[in-house]
Parts: C-alpha cells; sequence; structure tokens
C-alpha cells in the first residue's frame, strides 16, 4: 500500500521562495534601482552605491559558506584585467586621478562580475535575473515610448523627441541600452526550451522592445542588437533562424516599402550609419576624429599608453581641427547643456589610448575567453534536456557588449549593468556543470554551498 505523505504547510510553501532565491536578490535590486530616475551630475548614484552592496553580500556569503571562491580558470579570467588597469594607474597624470580610474575599472570589469557570478547559483537564478532585465527594459522602454509621443524626450534634430528614460539627455545611451539588453534576454528566453506560455510571453516582450530601440535613436545599439539577436536565432538552430530571417525580410519589406511606416528621422538616421565618407554628420565626424586621437596616443606609448584617464588631456595634442568643442544636450527635465568630448566612443581604443597594448590584451583576452568558453558549453547545452535559454542569454548579452564597445566605452549611470552582463556571462562560461543545475533545494544547502566552488 502507498503510503501519501501529507501536503507541506501553506506557510512553509510561501516562505520557500523568498528564502531559496535571497542569494541573488542583491543582484535584482541592483537591476530595480536603474528603474529610478537619476541626477545628471556625473558623480556616483544608487547603482554604484547597490553595486557595492552586492560585492560586501557575495563576500558575507563566501564568509558564512567557508569555500574558496573562485577556481584557478576563474581567478585568471576576470583577474586579467588587473594587470593593465595597474600599470595604467602607475602612469597616471596624478595620484588621485590614477586611483579614481582604479577603483572605476575594478568595480565594472573585476569585483561586481566576480560577485554576480557567485551569487547566481542555477538556471533559476538566471533566469530570474534575465527576466528583471526584461521588465527594466519594458518599464524604461514605455518611459521612452512617452517621451516621443509627448516630445518630453531628449533633443535630436531640434525636436524633444528622442527616447532616453529615466537617464536623461547626459546619458542617451542609457535607455538603449537597458532595452537593448531586455531584448537579448527575451528572444534568449524564447527561444529556449520552457513552458509553451513563458516562451510565447518572452516573444511577445521581444517584439514589444523593439519600438522604444528604434525611438533612442542609437546607431550603435541598433547594430549591436542586430547582430546579436542573428547570432542567438542561428546558434538556436539553422533552419529556424532561416524562417525567421525570412519572416523579418518580408515584414520590413511590406511596413517599409509598402505602407511608407517608419519616420524620415529613422530612415535619416539608418542611411547615416554608411554615410562616413560622404558627408557624415558631426557626431560621427567627431567619433572618427576621436578614434584617430586615440590611435595616435597609443602610437606615442604603444606598451602602457598615456596612463589611467589620460584621454582628455592629450586629446587636443592628437585630434584634427575637425573635432568640435563638444556635443549639445538638452530636453528630458534638463536644460540646454554642452558635453565636453572625453572619450574617444569606443572601448576598444579608450584602453589601448590610456593602457597600451599591455591592457588591451588583458581586458580583451578576458572577454574573449568568456565568450569563447560560454559559446563552447551553449553547444553542449543544445543537446541536453534543460535546453540552451540561459546559455542563448549569457552569450548573447556578452556579445552584444563586445559589438557595442565598438561605438561606445564605460560611462553614465547604465554602467554598472555592463559588469552585470560580464558577471552573468561568467557564471555560464566559469561554473561547473553542477552549479548550473535547475535544482537548488533546501535539503541541499549544503550541496549549493559547494557547487560555488568554481
Amino acid at each position: 500500500m502507498t503510503q501519501v505523505l501529507p501536503a507541506p504547510p501553506l506557510v512553509s510553501v510561501v516562505t520557500a521562495a523568498p528564502r531559496r532565491f535571497l542569494p541573488v536578490l542583491p543582484v535584482v535590486a541592483l537591476i530595480v534601482t536603474l528603474a529610478l530616475p537619476v541626477s545628471g551630475d556625473g558623480g556616483g548614484t544608487l547603482a554604484d552605491a547597490v553595486s557595492g552592496l552586492v560585492v560586501v553580500c557575495c563576500a558575507l556569503r563566501l564568509v558564512r559558506g567557508r569555500r574558496r571562491p573562485l577556481s584557478r580558470t576563474a581567478a585568471v579570467v576576470l583577474g586579467l584585467p588587473v594587470v593593465g588597469v595597474a600599470v595604467a594607474t602607475a602612469g597616471a597624470a596624478s595620484a588621485g586621478v590614477g586611483a579614481e580610474g582604479l577603483v572605476r575599472y575594478l568595480q565594472i570589469f573585476v569585483l561586481v562580475p566576480a560577485a554576480v557570478m557567485l551569487l547566481v547559483r542555477d538556471r533559476r537564478d538566471a533566469r530570474l535575473v534575465a527576466w528583471s532585465l526584461v521588465g527594466l527594459a519594458l518599464w524604461q522602454g514605455a518611459l521612452g515610448v512617452h517621451q516621443f509621443v509627448t516630445g518630453t524626450g531628449a533633443s535630436y534634430q531640434g525636436e524633444m523627441i528622442r527616447a532616453v528614460g529615466t537617464f536623461g539627455a547626459t546619458d542617451i545611451m542609457g535607455m538603449a541600452a537597458v532595452v537593448a539588453f531586455g531584448l537579448v534576454c527575451a528572444l534568449g528566453l524564447a527561444l529556449g526550451s520552457g513552458p509553451a506560455r513563458q516562451r510565447t510571453a518572452a516573444a511577445v516582450c521581444a517584439l514589444a522592445l523593439l519600438l522604444p530601440l528604434a525611438l533612442s535613436f542609437s546607431r550603435g545599439a541598433w547594430i549591436a542588437t542586430a547582430v546579436t539577436c542573428g547570432a542567438q536565432l542561428v546558434l538556436a538552430g539553422l533552419r529556424r533562424a532561416v524562417r525567421v530571417f525570412a519572416a523579418v525580410a518580408a515584414t520590413a519589406v511590406v511596413l517599409v516599402g509598402g505602407l511608407g511606416v517608419g519616420s524620415a528621422m529613422l530612415q535619416e538616421r539608418i542611411s547615416s550609419i554608411t554615410q562616413v565618407a560622404d558627408a557624415p554628420d558631426q557626431s560621427v565626424t567627431d567619433r572618427y576624429t576621436m578614434w584617430t586621437a586615440a590611435v595616435d596616443m597609443w602610437r606615442d606609448q604603444p606598451l602602457t599608453g598615456v596612463g589611467m584617464k589620460g584621454f582628455p588631456d592629450h586629446r587636443d595634442g592628437h585630434a584634427s581641427l575637425a573635432l568640435s568643442s563638444g556635443s549639445d544636450t538638452d530636453g528630458a527635465g534638463a536644460g540646454f547643456r554642452r558635453q565636453p568630448l572625453l572619450s574617444p566612443h569606443n572601448m576598444y581604443l579608450l584602453i589601448l589610448s590610456e593602457q597600451g597594448l599591455l591592457g588591451l590584451l588583458a581586458l580583451a583576452g578576458s572577454w574573449l575567453a568568456l565568450l569563447v568558453l560560454g559559446l563552447r558549453k551553449l553547444f553542449r547545452a543544445r543537446r541536453s534536456a534543460s535546453g540552451p535559454d540561459c546559455a542563448l542569454v549569457a552569450c548573447g548579452l556578452l556579445l552584444w557588449q563586445l559589438v557595442d564597445f565598438v561605438y561606445a566605452d564605460i560611462g553614465g549611470p547604465s554602467t554598472v549593468l555592463t559588469a552585470l552582463v560580464l558577471g552573468f556571462a561568467a557564471w555560464w562560461a566559469l561554473a561547473d556543470e553542477g552549479a548550473r543545475g535547475d535544482t537548488h533545494g533546501d535539503a541541499h544547502e549544503g550541496a549549493d554551498e559547494g557547487a560555488g566552488d568554481r
């Protein structure tokens, strides 16, 4: 005779879920803080403070569990950027400037990614983080669409229509990055093998986020999103990718060619991507002028660069007269302001100019290692029963960031998301197979503590 076990008390069921997700809640809190308005003074933000809290929570968890935080491979991959950063700090113009840059680089590329990697324990934690990014993207995207419709956004070609969400006119890339991250997460979840209802909801979210991404007028975000979503579709299955590409192409022909959907501003912005030599706009001219200046700085100091945060001091000595004095920002609740051009808007060239070849090899080598290891494990996940949704999200987020770094660099309140993305990718690429499983019940808490030995 089969013995029927009594059902667990309702209180136990209700309290089990929050307790089960307790370790990853600081990471979710970091995402939630980016839904709040930020000041445009350029100082530290609430998200920066919460990112420090994420590191502290991770440290306390490691002390309580008495376990080794990182495997040798993880320590090498995540610690590699320290080499170039330390050398560049020693070559900074002043100790204060060098220390400021050192803290920022360690925060974004070492400490917070390592903490996120260790706090995300398994696929359920990873899916919670991914859905949190989708929720943040939907919120910021809805605000952006409202700004476009009501004319309360940032200035674009004399009109207050540029969607920037809560980030304001001084961080016009903030909302675009958030929406793009949410779109990549939603597409990865939609391409997984989860419940049909979840995959349908994710697909709907991905489609909904296309509009605010377009209204951000961010060419770099468009390019990075197109490359990443295309890669996700191919990695999820070539046949499915061909069908989706055909459907997207047919829809674009009908909407744009047949019905004329798409404002003239959007069409002009898209066409400006290819206008590099043939009458480019001033923003394109400034970008390529600063790229040239960054390369010239590297040629002067090829191994170690001009020093941490040294680009602004050396810019005028290497830039041509085609460079404007700054970029104009206006709208979205702030007045007109002239923003100085203090970076080349290319993360790779920024590192190359300030940290030299040593710094670029260290940082880019760390990112490339994460991408290669992540893709290798993605191909394994395609053959497993759990499906590749978390793998597609992790590799997609990392790929988006690496492509976007060609057109942007760190700076602004949304920069902490770069650290979160690197940590998420590190969890997938560097954690052992057990740590990426789907179960971490309370009865296995001790095994969970050991699973973090990555």
